[in-house]
């Protein structure tokens, strides 16, 4: 019998869950699944700018296991860029932070040169 996933850490749910190729209809495309915890290793290490060790912290999980999620992630997102597949972010075993930083969307309550400026 296979050991039960941990949920890992995200700092919030994204606000938008599907990107697309411009211009064509999505019963057109392929869509790859981009779980929410692939999604939170992506801002973490490229956004954020943390090594894996620090990334893992924060997601409660060993640098192994965010090596093998953000692997997994940019070969789905290099998947559908390459191939013009639609992006849908949904799933995953998470539990959002219950700490200050992360439990409001950073983009909702500020106009877009305010969040430039940053």
């Amino acid at each position: 019998m296979p050991r039960p996933v941990n949920q890992r850490i995200i700092a919030q749910m994204p606000s938008v869950v599907y990107f697309k190729p411009r211009g064509v209809p999505m019963s057109c495309l392929e869509q790859t699944v981009l779980t929410v915890d692939e999604l939170e290793a992506i801002r973490l290490a490229y956004l954020e700018g943390l090594y894996q060790a620090d990334a893992a912290a924060k997601m409660s999980v060993s640098r192994q296991t965010f090596g093998r999620i953000i692997d997994s992630a940019n070969k789905k997102i290099a998947d559908s860029l390459v191939n013009g597949k639609a992006i849908k972010i949904e799933g995953g075993h998470i539990e959002i932070s219950q700490t200050g930083k992360g439990n409001q969307c950073r983009w909702k309550n500020q106009s877009r040169s305010d969040s430039e400026k940053k």
